[in-house]
């Protein structure tokens, strides 16, 4: 990245809801290429678009950035030297901006109505042509344009773009690319009612608060070309561009909350910590060098670089979201784990007398994500009706023969545990492995099934016995001998 100034990035969001995953991505690598050139990171609000305005969210883009650890250096809240950072405070600047254009010939005075845009529109459309105006006031003469002002026509003003030759402009992603000027559509700067068009703002915007890197989705690819025919219109710098792909439900969806698909704030809400949530979505569409993959923010800041963004779209994959959420929560202290986890412990058991350190050991080797917890103990405070055929395991070299047999010699053993703690559960029971002179697994497996009732547990069956106490276990084991025994 090419430019001696120093680095001042911007995430620009409108506020029409939840942060979605894109949008979150867009801040992430805006924040990143700030910090890792030792620049600012500015926030700056665009709610001039007031019919998708939702009140509360600009609250939101604001929880959402600190939530993740990405603390904006200059924006609306904390103020700066090229404030206001909120759009829709800066629309007294615009026009004069625009007017500077058409004096010096690179923008126009249309009066064209709405009717006889439409008719050229429809006529376009049935030639098969790529619809863009077709440039009717684009050389009425000065005294046309004063006539007409006098006369109180309603206008926009239209940048006016060369009708000749090529653009090209240089993205950090995707290269060099070069347009035909014939293409390019004379877009309107300043709409009837004096107010600018997100593209001309964006434009005056990012100049007048010194932007040097513009990131953002390769859908503005296309309108690149026109910004910078502006930018060079007034004889401003270009910044430098980093366009990147959108994040993808699968080969041919793009993620979208409007369809659905999870928002920043429901990942949190589906028990995802917010720092995994930041670590993944960096990887989508960024390839670290290396094969780590588990990053803090500030390791993400070293690790960073412009070169490892991927030209093609990212799918989202729940699977590997979740793997990283794991390897978080394994990361955490115990006492850490039981926090977090507690309410989720609390929708799946009633009881209240629980070790729960001992509960914790046997959850968080095993928990990807904070809500799979409720159904994992859902057996503490009832034992399932199961079927007999769960004491039939492969691997485990049992059957419901053998698992009867087990438990019957189980019984008396636990029987005799007089203080009920895991090394003296587990010491009993390996004792009678030995003396059956048996693999491990045919004890343990029809142990595990009796005190839980399931295939898949947080923990082992001596693990569930003392969490269980002494006197529930004993009951589930008679149980099971009850059922094998019909």
């Amino acid at each position: 990245m090419e430019n001696n100034k120093p680095v001042r990035t911007r995430f620009a969001p409108s506020p029409t809801g939840y942060m979605h995953i894109g949008n979150l991505r867009t801040a992430l690598y805006t924040y990143l290429i700030a910090k890792k050139n030792h620049g600012t990171f500015i926030l700056r609000i665009e709610d001039t678009d007031r019919e998708r305005y939702v009140e509360g969210a600009v609250d939101i883009i604001y929880n959402t950035l600190k939530k993740t650890g990405l603390q904006w250096d200059e924006g609306p809240d904390i103020g700066g030297p090229c404030g206001p950072y909120v759009q829709s405070e800066r629309m007294g600047m615009f026009k004069a901006y625009a007017e500077q254009l058409v004096e010096s010939g690179h923008a126009y005075y249309c009066f064209c109505d709405k009717d006889r845009l439409e008719e050229m529109r429809k006529i376009q459309v049935a030639s098969g042509m790529v619809p863009k105006y077709d440039g009717h006031c684009r050389n009425l003469s000065k005294e046309e344009v004063a006539e007409k002002l006098a006369a109180g026509i309603p206008y926009v003003i239209r940048q006016k773009c060369p009708q000749e030759g090529t653009t090209t402009f240089h993205d950090e992603v995707f290269g060099d690319i070069t347009v035909n000027n014939s293409e390019l559509d004379d877009q309107i700067l300043i709409k009837t009612d004096g107010m600018p068009t997100y593209n001309f703002a964006n434009v005056v915007d990012d100049h007048t608060m010194g932007i040097t890197h513009v990131i953002r989705g390769n859908e503005y690819l296309s309108s690149t070309p026109k910004y910078n025919l502006l930018y060079e219109a007034f004889g401003w710098d270009i910044p430098t561009y980093i366009h990147v792909s959108p994040v993808m439900k699968d080969a041919t969806h793009k993620l979208s909350k409007r369809n659905g698909d999870a928002s920043f704030e429901d990942l949190v809400a589906k028990g995802y910590l917010e720092e995994a949530v930041i670590n993944y979505i960096a990887l989508l569409g960024w390839a670290p060098k290396g094969e780590n993959e588990i990053f803090t923010l500030d390791e993400l800041i070293d690790a960073f670089d412009v070169s490892g963004i991927s030209r093609s779209p990212a799918i989202f994959d729940g699977a590997k979201l979740k793997a990283i959420n794991g390897a978080y929560i394994r990361k955490l202290t115990p006492e850490k784990f039981i926090e977090l986890a507690k309410p989720y412990i609390e929708q799946g058991t009633g009881r209240r007398d629980l070790d729960m350190n001992v509960l914790a050991e046997m959850l968080q080797p095993r928990t990807e994500i904070f809500t799979d917890i409720p159904e994992q103990i859902d057996f503490i405070d009832e034992l399932p009706d199961y079927d007999i055929a769960m004491y039939s395991h492969k691997k485990m070299k049992t059957n419901p023969e053998n698992s009867l047999e087990s438990l019957k010699a189980l019984l008396p053993v636990l029987e005799g545990v007089e203080d009920w703690k895991l090394q003296n559960i587990h010491d009993k029971v390996f004792e009678l492995i030995a003396q059956m002179g048996v693999k491990n697994g045919v004890v343990l497996w029809p142990l595990r099934v009796a005190v839980s009732g399931k295939q898949f547990t947080p923990g082992g069956g001596i693990e569930i016995a003392e969490l269980l106490g002494k006197e529930e276990t004993l009951r589930r084991i008679h149980t099971g001998i009850e059922k094998l025994s019909k």
